[in-house]
């Protein structure tokens, strides 16, 4: 029953989407790097529900640093956050204990948890115990951010719609935190807004694929065979509610190319070795070649929906239609972006300090 990721740098998820609060500890992070509060804030509230394209359950997510943090730094000691849950309306699901819902982890945790698991919102499964991660995460990107390095991530298709590839990586970087939808083209975002709106008019959701880039991190970071920088990112992505997919590069296309098509020839750019493309992205046998990395993540399309499904009650094992009530998300990629953004530095952040070391990032 883990609940902790993370080798020299760990994080702890704990709480139940209806409980009381929810919260992490995020431990193994070197002492002295200054917590930027600003910058927490600002990726918690790109977690957060917007209009007609998110739930209609909102939470302040103020969160509380009640330990390891002293007079604005880190300590070296273990850091807990803690964010109450504030507007619960656990009535909505109280058919869940004996309904399962499709697509969502209720028959799985009660198979688990022997039926003692919190059922309520999805309780420890809810993608609302993303928001302390996120919160982790932002203290994790400051850090980073210190050393060079950057990560973002972009929805880069939804339906059919395709928004623009990554060319300036930090500027491009840099500009989607100043976006609550996180497209590139603004055009493209605006065409994936209404098919979310769309797919809400009619009780149903959707899904689609995020891009994400590191840029700025140094080659040689990897420990291969199993804790190699895919292995260890898929871990942590595939942590992530509705991931269900994730391909580093051109991913799945390479299987379709040649060698020589897919081969990222090696060329110097002044003192640096570099590469002229980048279909591996950024990482040739597990471990970092100095390029940017780049992976692809599917998110499924969000599994409560306002239509009739089939289901089974497990009171009596028959089978049975349900309609869920409650509020949901018509999609969630845009909310998701930021959290695999958090995963994405956490994981990062253990990766470098177990190759140069735990004050590495001091």
């Amino acid at each position: 029953m883990k609940n902790t990721f993370g080798n020299n740098i760990t994080i702890t998820l704990f709480g139940e989407s209806h409980g009381e609060s929810i919260g992490c500890i995020l431990d193994g992070l070197a002492p002295g790097i200054k917590i930027d509060n600003d910058l927490i804030e600002r990726m918690v509230s790109l977690r957060k529900p917007r209009g007609k394209i998110s739930t209609s359950r909102h939470e302040g997510d103020k969160y509380r640093i009640v330990s390891g943090v002293f007079e604005g730094v880190t300590t070296g000691t273990p850091i807990c956050i803690i964010i109450d849950n504030e507007n619960t309306r656990s009535d909505d699901y109280a058919d869940l204990k004996r309904i399962p819902r499709p697509g969502h982890a209720d028959y799985t945790a009660s198979l688990k948890y022997h039926g003692f698991q919190d059922y309520r919102g999805g309780g420890h499964f809810s993608g609302r115990i993303t928001a302390p991660l996120v919160a982790a995460g932002a203290i994790v990107m400051q850090a980073l951010n210190n050393k060079g390095i950057y990560i973002g991530t972009h929805i880069h298709k939804l339906g059919d719609i395709t928004d623009t590839d990554f060319n300036d990586y930090i500027n491009d970087i840099n500009s989607l935190y100043d976006r609550e939808f996180p497209v590139l083209d603004t055009e493209a975002g605006e065409k994936m807004r209404k098919l979310i709106e769309s797919a809400a008019a009619d009780g149903d959701s959707v899904g689609g694929i995020l891009k994400t880039a590191v840029a700025g991190i140094p080659g040689g970071i990897g420990e291969p065979w199993f804790d190699s920088m895919e292995s260890m990112l898929s871990h942590a992505i595939f942590s992530i509610p509705a991931v269900k997919g994730i391909e580093f590069g051109d991913g799945f296309n390479l299987a379709g190319m040649r060698g020589s098509e897919a081969n990222d020839a090696f060329r110097m750019s002044g003192d640096r070795v570099v590469t002229a493309t980048n279909h591996n992205g950024g990482i040739n046998g597990g471990i970092t070649n100095g390029m940017p990395i780049e992976f692809s993540t599917a998110i499924k399309p969000t599994p409560s929906i306002y239509k009739e499904q089939d289901s089974v009650d497990l009171s009596d094992n028959t089978d049975t239609k349900l309609t869920i009530e409650g509020r949901h998300d018509p999609a969630i990629i845009h909310r998701a972006r930021i959290v695999v953004d958090a995963m994405t530095a956490l994981t990062v952040a253990d990766m470098l300090v177990t190759h140069f070391g735990t004050d590495y990032l001091a």
